[in-house]
């Protein structure tokens, strides 16, 4: 079998994997097995296949790598108003604890809140920033 073949059977192998598990970087690694099998068309050494192989896999993945973290994070569902419904609602508060966090009532029950950073810890109204399981995130209520 030539070695064409046997890259483009490791790439295709590498693309089914990829639809199995979902992981994108599989798909920038078979990138690299296809060049490899473009090397050995173009009748390279095998250690030239290996070296473009590497260097396009690898490349591939530093750069889809470095494309994610250059975008913002997704908003988490616990911050995001569209998938929690508590995110806005105002409770009051009548005191806070030295670690920055309170008892408050809210929808007829007791919940556990905390301050969110750089929020002043002082009394009265407050929104719902977050919901981290059962607690609560604080920040000061704005009237406008």
């Amino acid at each position: 079998m030539a070695d064409s073949t046997m890259w483009w059977l490791a790439s295709g192998g590498l693309i089914a994997l990829e639809l199995v598990t979902g992981t994108f970087y599989l798909l920038m690694i078979s990138l690299g097995l296809m060049a490899a099998a473009l090397a050995a068309h173009a009748g390279l050494p095998m250690s030239w296949q290996w070296v473009c192989a590497a260097l396009v896999g690898g490349g591939s993945v530093l750069a889809w790598r470095a494309y994610k973290r250059s975008r913002p994070a997704p908003l988490a569902a616990q911050a995001n108003q569209d998938a929690n419904l508590d995110i806005g609602e105002t409770v009051h508060v009548e005191h806070w604890q030295e670690d920055r966090s309170c008892n408050v009532k809210y929808r007829g029950a007791q919940w556990r809140a905390s301050l969110l950073e750089g929020e002043p810890a002082e009394a009265g109204e407050y929104s719902i920033f977050e919901v981290v399981g059962s607690r609560l995130v604080l920040k000061k209520f704005h009237h406008f």
